[in-house]
């Protein structure tokens, strides 16, 4: 089973820059797309089904909210729109998709960078707070998901990194959402206590393999890339990875795709 995880920053715009082309060459059966922006009605009424897939999209109350969503070249089983957080639900930000041996999600949690003390609402939440909020509660969600028999691979934008490894040196020089201490002591609990597997960092250890090159790191002298992307696994399927790498040099959003191929049969 090919997994594909890849942040959009907008699915129409991507599949004019050629995303769908790529997509076929790639043979993935199942793609896990973060912010989307724009209605889930809309992924069928403009035709932005690559052709072999079945389409399956959450969006949020506005569309800057991202949206996640899941191409499928097998039919699941379920589909669960939202984790039952009332605020992450409301901003699509989780999708899931049960097929037979494993279920895959698409996860998005909000973006804090450079906007780390923006005030957000009248009770003074800021959108770092909020981010925090998120991570919170998707964090519970994990541990009662490794809690399970089930098996589970999340495509995720966590809009976080978490060794030094993972981030350009300018994330350790400032104070960055991205790379905050406490931005990576979660990272910390879901990997070292949780035991959630990185499936990505379980076979490559090198270091500058990034994901997202943030338009906010332009102005550096050479612009900085971090690794928010991932492929999150239940300890349950870590001997499944087969292979895995990032398409550094594909560009259709400032996100590098993240593919991962698993000793999965996904099939019914």
């Amino acid at each position: 089973m090919r997994v594909v995880s890849i942040s959009v920053n907008g699915l129409a715009q991507a599949v004019d820059k050629g995303f769908f082309d790529w997509l076929a060459e790639q043979d993935a059966d199942v793609v896990c797309v973060q912010d989307h922006r724009m209605r889930a009605y809309e992924i069928e009424d403009k035709n932005l089904i690559p052709e072999g897939y079945e389409a399956y999209f959450i969006d949020g109350e506005k569309n800057e909210d991202g949206g996640v969503g899941i191409y499928t070249r097998h039919f699941p089983k379920a589909i669960m729109y939202g984790f039952a957080n009332e605020s992450a639900d409301r901003e699509g930000r989780f999708i899931q998709a049960d097929f037979d041996k494993v279920s895959v999600a698409s996860v998005l949690a909000p973006c804090a960078l450079g906007r780390e003390e923006e005030l957000i609402s009248e009770d003074d939440l800021t959108v770092l707070d909020h981010k925090d909020d998120f991570m919170d509660a998707f964090g519970l969600h994990m541990q009662k998901t490794l809690r399970k028999r089930r098996q589970f691979i999340f495509g995720a934008n966590l809009q976080s990194a978490h060794h030094v490894t993972d981030a350009s040196p300018l994330y350790h020089r400032f104070d960055f959402s991205g790379f905050l201490p406490h931005e990576r002591a979660w990272l910390d609990r879901l990997f070292d206590e949780m035991g959630c597997v990185d499936a990505f960092r379980d076979i490559n250890k090198q270091s500058n393999q990034f994901t997202w090159w943030p338009e906010q790191t332009e102005g550096s002298r050479k612009k900085a890339g971090i690794r928010v992307d991932y492929q999150l696994m239940t300890p349950g399927v870590r001997k499944t990875i087969k292979d895995g790498w990032i398409d550094s040099t594909t560009r259709f959003s400032d996100h590098a795709p993240v593919i991962m191929d698993y000793d999965i049969e996904i099939g019914i």
